[in-house]
């Protein structure tokens, strides 16, 4: 057989298609290493956080931040933090945002409190199951504790709070407190999940919030660990399946 004949049966662009597979599966397994790496690192990122919230739900109330301290309120170092307010509910500052509890479906009840300062912060009383009817907000001087959430300026899930139609799907106390006309300046860029404390009506009930959170990095990092285990056995093969085939060709060269 001749020289000629071996390139006409064993195309010159295999070995071109073995380099380019290679390749990929380089590529490929170093973006599976890469997002390994990755999910390790939010793994201690949100282990931090937990033990952080834990932390902070488990120490005594401190007081509400003031006014000068609201621009440097932030997750990281205010979120799930035990506070105490005191003052007075507004007679009619409040609204209905819904929500999705153990108990089912139905809403919070969102109250404006004005402390002593002359500040404005909401206090979310609690859950009200979906067609109940919920306590009036007490009169007069109060003092409550609760748990510091932030603001909710992105809206719900696929859905939008409806200012003008009196409907809140996320608890955005900025847009909430604009439809009730209260004054931006002197309104808490955040709110106040109430404890639930001694004797109360059934709705509102207080205490519902729920301070779980998931972490299943570990699992995603060995799942794109294990891609990569997978990526670099087919390079391997890959590697073998050329070594077999340069061979052989090297064979039929030698037998023309």
């Amino acid at each position: 057989m001749s020289p000629t004949a071996v390139r006409e049966r064993t195309p010159p662009s295999r070995g071109r298609w073995f380099a380019v597979l290679a390749v990929a599966l380089a590529v490929a397994g170093a973006a599976f290493v890469a997002l390994g790496i990755w999910q390790l690192q939010r793994m201690q990122w949100k282990r931090e956080l937990i033990e952080r919230v834990e932390s902070r739900v488990g120490a005594p109330p401190v007081a509400m931040p003031a006014r000068a301290r609201w621009p440097a309120v932030d997750a990281e170092g205010h979120e799930y933090q035990r506070a105490q307010v005191s003052g007075e509910y507004l007679p009619g500052a409040e609204v209905r945002t819904q929500a999705l509890t153990e108990l089912g479906a139905g809403s919070w009840v969102l109250t404006a409190l004005r402390t002593g300062q002359g500040d404005i912060v909401f206090v979310n009383r609690g859950f009200v199951p979906t067609g109940a009817e919920h306590a009036a907000a007490p009169t007069g001087p109060i003092s409550t504790t609760g748990l510091l959430r932030l603001s909710e300026p992105r809206g719900g899930f696929l859905r939008r709070n409806d200012a003008a139609a009196g409907r809140w799907y996320a608890r955005d106390v900025q847009a909430i407190s604009r439809a009730l006309g209260l004054p931006a300046a002197s309104t808490a860029p955040f709110f106040i999940d109430a404890e639930r404390t001694g004797p109360q009506p059934d709705w509102p009930r207080a205490g519902m919030t729920v301070v779980r959170f998931r972490d299943p990095h570990l699992t995603y990092a060995l799942t794109w660990f294990a891609l990569a285990a997978l990526t670099a056995w087919a390079g391997l093969r890959l590697r073998r399946l050329d070594r077999v085939d340069a061979g052989r060709r090297a064979d039929e060269e030698t037998d023309t």
